[in-house]
C-alpha cells in the first residue's frame, strides 16, 4: 500500500503544483530518495485542480498508513517521460512516434493518470479479505473508498474523450485505455481484471452497455489482485522477483523485499 501511495503522492503533486514531497511533507519520506523525472504537467485549470486535490490526498494517505501500522522510506520512483514512453510503447505493441509525454498536456497527463490509482484500487480489494486487526481493516477500507474516487474521477474525465484521437497518434482515448488495461492484465497474469472505457457488451454492465465508465466484474464488483500480481504491473517486467517500470530498485516494505531477496 505504501508504495503505491508514495507513487501516486509524487505523480500528483508533481502534475499538479511542480513540487513533490519533500516541499510539501519532507517528514513522510523518510529520506528516500527523490523521484526520476517527476514535473509539472501542462494541464487546463479544472484537471489541475482535481490533481492538485488529489496530491494532497495521498499525503494524507502516507500520514494515515504510517501512523496506524508503521512505514518505510520512499522507495525511488521512476516518473519521467522516458519511462512512461516505454510503457505506452509496450501497451500499443509498437514504439510511438514522437514518444509518449505524459507531462504534455491534459489528456495525455490523464491517460497516464489512469496507468495508476486503479492498481491500488484493485490492492486493497484483494487485501481486505486477509486483514485481521480491525484497525488494518479500517484503514483500507478508508484508503479505497478515495483510491476508487479518484479512479472514479480520472475514468470519467478520459471517458468524456473516449472517441477523441490523441495528437498526434491515430489512436483514440478509448483505445489507449484498452491497449493499458490489457498490458495491465498480460502483465499480472491474471485473466481479466481490467478493462478500458469501451467494452464488448459481454463484460458491459449487465451486459446491456458498452460504456465501461466504472471497471468491474459480472456482479459489477470490483476486481481484486494479489500483491504479486501489484508487483508485476507496477514494475512493468511481469515479474515480482524483477524491479523495473515505476520501482527500478524495487518497492520497500516487507512483501517486496520478500520477493526481491529470492530474485
Amino acid at each position: 500500500a505504501l508504495n503505491l501511495e508514495f507513487l501516486e503522492a509524487e505523480f500528483f503533486l508533481n502534475g499538479a503544483l511542480g513540487m513533490g514531497l519533500d516541499t510539501i511533507a519532507p517528514t513522510l519520506t523518510a529520506g528516500g530518495p527523490r523521484p526520476i523525472g517527476a514535473k509539472k504537467a501542462n494541464l487546463d485549470a479544472l484537471t489541475n485542480r482535481i490533481i492538485e486535490e488529489f496530491g494532497y490526498q495521498e499525503v494524507g494517505h502516507l500520514r494515515a498508513i504510517i501512523t496506524t501500522i508503521g512505514g518505510f522510506s520512499r522507495p525511488l520512483l521512476d516518473l519521467s517521460t522516458e519511462n512512461f514512453a516505454h510503457m505506452f510503447d509496450e501497451a500499443v505493441g509498437y514504439k510511438l512516434d514522437p514518444p509518449f509525454d505524459p507531462y504534455l498536456k491534459t489528456v495525455n497527463y490523464l491517460l497516464a493518470c489512469y496507468l495508476i490509482p486503479y492498481v491500488g484500487l484493485v490492492g486493497y480489494v484483494g487485501t481486505i479479505p486477509n486483514l485481521v486487526k480491525y484497525n488494518s481493516r479500517e484503514l483500507v477500507a478508508g484508503l479505497l473508498g478515495v483510491e476508487s474516487g479518484q479512479d472514479a474521477v480520472i475514468r470519467a474525465l478520459l471517458y468524456e474523450k473516449a472517441n477523441e484521437k490523441v495528437i498526434p497518434y491515430n489512436i483514440t482515448v478509448a483505445e489507449f485505455s484498452n491497449h493499458i488495461s490489457q498490458l495491465r492484465n498480460r502483465l499480472a497474469m491474471c485473466g481479466i481484471k481490467d478493462e478500458g472505457l469501451i467494452v464488448p457488451l459481454q463484460l458491459g454492465a449487465e451486459n446491456k452497455t458498452e460504456s465501461n465508465v466504472l471497471s468491474a466484474n459480472a456482479d459489477s464488483l470490483s476486481y481484486a489482485r494479489t500483491p504479486q500480481e501489484v508487483l508485476r504491473i507496477v514494475y512493468g517486467t511481469g515479474s515480482e522477483y524483477k524491479p523495473g517500470g515505476f520501482f527500478p530498485h524495487g518497492g520497500n516494505g516487507r512483501i517486496a523485499k520478500e520477493y526481491l531477496a529470492k530474485a
